[in-house]
């Protein structure tokens, strides 16, 4: 029950400290420019520090085979291991995007706890039929 109250915590907290920002168009574009941001950092950590690299290439898999087989087939297309400030930038950029995430729930009157745990069912529901 704390992983719930922690959640809980986080989104009052936004909610007491998003001032500008009000709007639900400013919190959505908010939302998508720190996406970029994530996504941005992601690939600064390849082309300016090289603490990882990206190899990517067509994934091949069967699709007579199973489910597990299936999972150890598909590839991450990393290799390399983020360094300790890329991990730092990183962190900040997501903890960023949920502070946007959570801004949106909360205007739109959405508990994020209630979202993840919805979200969790249909995972476990569809279970290996979900595949994304």
């Amino acid at each position: 029950m704390l992983k719930d109250m922690l959640i809980d915590e986080f989104q009052y907290t936004v909610s007491d400290l998003l001032v500008r920002n009000k709007s639900i168009i400013d919190q959505a574009t908010k939302f998508q420019d720190s996406n970029a941001r994530v996504n941005r950092s992601v690939v600064k950590a390849v082309t300016q520090c090289g603490c990882i690299k990206i190899h990517a290439k067509k994934q091949n898999y069967s699709t007579d085979g199973d489910i597990e087989e299936l999972k150890k087939l598909m590839k991450t297309h990393l290799e390399g291991k983020l360094c300790d400030n890329c991990r730092d930038i990183i962190e900040k950029e997501i903890g960023r995007n949920l502070f946007y995430l959570t801004s949106l729930c909360n205007t739109l009157d959405l508990n994020l706890y209630d979202v993840i745990i919805k979200e969790l069912d249909r995972l476990k529901m569809l279970g290996k039929y979900n595949l994304r």
